[in-house]
């Protein structure tokens, strides 16, 4: 006797061994046998084979309409076996018999199962609903695959125009572009990034790096909604200083400014004038929650992503020929230099000029400190002596004899891009980091006096943390470090100065002790500041190889630092030249440049030659 049972949710046939009432070992043509409920038994027959009886099946299952025969079966729950008689109108072969039972399995919208071998035809609204959703998925289906199939072809569809970069940095995988292009991309052996590149969607590779650092920390866009005028501070005493700034360019957040005085007792007094946004800025304000949302200023070659809306900026920076309100630090100096005292007020100060950079380094450089013949220029007397004074403040922090270092300046211009060197610690470099570095030791250490909650910058062992405690910056050589100096661009010192303008005005901090605000500032301006500045390098490496491209420089020499890692002497560029390897480092050598990818801004560097090496151990990079 052979039998067609169910098991694992699939329809075998057999033939039996032996059986009882309750189970049958059954043995298919495999050659397997099993142990099967009684049951599980669904139709028993003598004749044919049961692989015979199981091919035809397969066969007329596949003639079978499902739309037909849930119009035959009516409404109520039904066994295979009556609906096969009804549907054939005669005694069935097994085969038609299996037939109908492998039909009304594989068609689940058609009809629910009730049992073993029982069924109930669905409802005429569920069955409806149930083909709509089938003609949808086959509809998914053929679109993904035309998608896939336009990919696959290096053509781009319109659907994709509007979802790069965000399908391949941020992508919604349930949908069907992201899953067409999964299947586009294996089909091609290429990785996401390089078939949508091959499609003609990078067109830029400049603006694809932009944009998806935007999609990923300005999902909403660079822009600022639309927020109310800033107000205007209250009315402040007004100093009698004529104080300048010193920023390239480019600065529009100009936050410091430096005055001198000199008194009638032959002493000086220097002012360190700071810009007042949190005078217009009241914490939890609409202003406020955009600065607590970017945290920073972003800033990369050729352009900048601003902390604060531009009319606040206009509102606030330090702008030459106009009163603005400042918190100034003054400091008392005598003749031979020592600081005799400190004062701290808040007060409109007028800032007579922005002196930029690019002019001010002609006129006040090392060359002019040292020639007494140069042709006077503007600021000039306050200028040295603001040097002479930063000079003994470097030297009262133990860091006197700072390391020769080159910096470098990106200017973009369109498609060009120029990068120039500038020497680290130049006369006006001195001045502003000196003065910027005691005014924020200074107000830390007023803060941690006072018990006024502030937030620091420390640093030992070589790490540098932001925190709430005023703990010492080892690299700077100061007892506490507290950023204020910079409110215009950093959230950090706009806090800090709210703090410090409660103790000016003798008034309620704007974040008690233990303040949880205040701790959240700390663990997110980190995150958001490393992910800044680490954008800020990688846009400065895009360029460096824009501008080998540009100057169609294949060779470069080059510093060994360790192991296979080099430094270029031309440029601000460290990499890795797995070539170099086992030359010594502090070594010259000299690398060919080849391969450049803008899209992973990468490049290979292969050893040349070999073109000096160390005779004295402290000639090696650091």
């Amino acid at each position: 006797m052979h039998v067609i049972f169910e098991e694992d949710g699939h329809f075998k046939a057999g033939s039996i061994l032996s059986e009882t009432d309750a189970t049958a070992q059954v043995e298919t043509a495999s050659g397997k046998r099993s142990k099967i409920k009684a049951a599980n038994l669904l139709l028993r027959f003598a004749a044919p084979t049961p692989n015979e009886v199981m091919a035809e099946a397969e066969t007329l299952a596949a003639e079978l309409d499902a739309d037909f025969l849930w119009e035959a079966a009516g409404t109520d729950e039904f066994g295979f076996e009556q609906l096969t008689q009804e549907y054939y109108g005669h005694t069935p072969r097994p085969a038609e018999a299996v037939a109908l039972l492998l039909k009304l399995h594989s068609s689940p919208i058609y009809f629910h199962k009730k049992g073993k071998g029982r069924y109930r035809p669905a409802p005429t609204e569920t069955l409806a609903a149930a083909k709509a959703g089938q003609e949808k998925k086959r509809l998914a289906a053929e679109r993904q695959a035309n998608l896939a199939a336009e990919l696959t072809a290096f053509r781009l569809p319109e659907e994709y125009v509007s979802l790069v970069p965000r399908i391949l940095i941020a992508p919604d995988k349930n949908t069907l572009e992201y899953k067409a292009l999964e299947d586009a991309a294996a089909a091609t052996g290429l990785s996401q990034l390089r078939l949508i590149e091959r499609c003609g969607a990078i067109p830029s590779t400049l603006e694809f790096h932009q944009a998806c650092f935007q999609l990923e920390h300005f999902p909403r866009g660079t822009g600022f909604a639309e927020v109310t005028e800033p107000v205007d501070p209250p009315a402040l005493p007004r100093s009698t200083v004529r104080a300048f700034s010193m920023d390239d360019e480019a600065t529009t957040e100009i936050d410091d400014a430096l005055s001198v005085q000199w008194l009638d007792d032959g002493n000086i007094r220097v002012g360190i004038h700071i810009a007042a946004p949190a005078l217009g800025i009241a914490p939890g304000s609409e202003l406020d929650k955009v600065a607590r949302e970017r945290l920073s200023t972003v800033y990369f070659p050729g352009n900048k992503i601003t902390m604060l809306p531009d009319a606040l900026i206009h509102h606030y920076t330090l702008g030459e020929t106009h009163d603005c309100p400042a918190l100034s630090l003054y400091i008392d100096v005598a003749p031979d230099l020592r600081v005799l005292g400190t004062e701290t007020r808040l007060e409109m100060v007028h800032i007579a000029d922005n002196l930029r950079h690019e002019l001010l380094e002609v006129e006040f450089n090392a060359y002019t400190l040292r020639n007494p013949d140069v042709v006077d220029y503007p600021y000039r007397r306050e200028l040295e002596w603001l040097h002479d004074f930063a000079a003994v403040l470097e030297a009262g922090r133990g860091k006197a004899d700072t390391v020769d270092r080159v910096d470098y300046n990106f200017k973009v211009d369109g498609e060009r891009v120029s990068i120039v060197p500038r020497k680290r610690g130049s006369p006006i470099d001195k001045v502003v980091s000196e003065f910027m570095i005691f005014a924020n030791a200074h107000w830390g250490g007023w803060l941690a006096e006072n018990k006024i909650p502030g937030i620091y910058r420390a640093q030992s062992g070589g790490k540098t943390r932001m925190t709430t405690s005023p703990d010492p910056h080892v690299g700077l050589g100061v007892d506490q470090y507290a950023w204020s100096s910079s409110p215009l661009r950093r959230y950090v010192d706009l806090v800090n100065q709210r703090q410090l303008i409660s103790l000016v005005q003798q008034t309620d901090p704007a974040y008690p002790p233990r303040s949880e605000q205040l701790f959240s500032v700390v663990r997110e301006f980190e995150l958001a500041y490393d992910a800044y500045n680490e954008f800020q390098r990688r846009l400065e490496r895009y360029w460096m190889l824009r501008w080998l491209m540009q100057e169609s420089i294949t060779e470069v020499t080059a510093s060994v630092i360790r192991d296979d890692l080099v430094r270029f002497d031309s440029l601000p560029l460290v990499t890795r030249a797995p070539s170099v390897a086992g030359v010594a480092p502090g070594s010259k050598v000299r690398l060919a440049l080849s391969s450049i990818d803008l899209l992973d801004i990468s490049f290979h560097a292969e050893l040349l030659e070999t073109l000096e090496t160390p005779t004295d151990s402290s000639l090696v990079v650091p």
